[in-house]
């Protein structure tokens, strides 16, 4: 079996997501570190509000139910991912591959009880080696997935295409607009590339493939900055 694989999503706008899903081992170490912060605040919470009696009980049952159970939301509404997860990388999403939204997160979290039966996480951990997308019985409920944070990229760069001039002068704004389907269309679904093409059809006097190359051919001729 193996621990980690890859989900491609495609967008309405037929972009391709391709997101490398996080299995049982890499969470669990999350979990662990997360564990140990939540210790570290349970202790700088209780041991001051120990000297204030029966109030500082209250105070302290208060403070340990919010950090066991809005911890997590909150790091993962704010950053996507609790200081667990971001040290090993790790990020929350839809299943869409957009941002957690405070719902998913209140519900992904409140049923780590659930998870947690019977005992150490059984029934999440029995869920996650069944399920080919690593989802506990949270991430079903809420639609949430765990993935790998990719590393920030520097601007993408253009297809290696042998450079063409303009048949016809185009505005700064067309011009940036060219660059910009180049360098994105290497994520876009084939069949979206080829649409966005083919309403530049005028432009380039082909059609299909040969469209789309000789789009790339007029982007990188305006990248050398002619």
């Amino acid at each position: 079996m193996t621990i980690d694989t890859t989900l491609r999503h495609e967008t309405p706008e037929g972009v391709v997501l391709v997101m490398r899903l996080a299995g049982p081992v890499v969470r669990a170490w999350a979990w662990v570190i997360d564990l140990l912060i939540r210790a570290g605040l349970y202790l700088v919470l209780a041991v001051p509000l120990s000297f204030l009696g029966g109030i500082g009980t209250a105070g302290t049952l208060i403070g340990l139910f919010l950090i066991e159970w809005f911890y997590p939301v909150l790091f993962e509404v704010r950053n996507g991912a609790t200081p667990g997860k971001r040290m090993m990388g790790l990020l929350v999403l839809h299943d869409n591959g957009s941002p957690v939204a405070l719902p998913a997160a209140l519900l992904r979290n409140l049923l780590r009880g659930a998870d947690f039966l019977p005992f150490l996480y059984g029934a999440g951990l029995l869920s996650m080696l069944i399920n080919r997308e690593f989802k506990r019985l949270g991430d079903m409920a809420a639609g949430t997935l765990v993935v790998y944070r990719e590393p920030a990229h520097a601007r993408a760069s253009l297809p290696d295409v042998p450079p063409l001039p303009l048949p016809v002068a185009l505005t700064s704004d067309e011009q940036r607009l060219l660059i910009t389907f180049a360098e994105r269309a290497p994520a876009l679904a084939q069949g979206r590339r080829l649409e966005l093409a083919e309403t530049l059809g005028g432009l380039t006097g082909r059609h299909g493939v040969a469209g789309v190359e000789r789009l790339y051919a007029y982007a990188n001729w305006l990248a050398r900055g002619h």
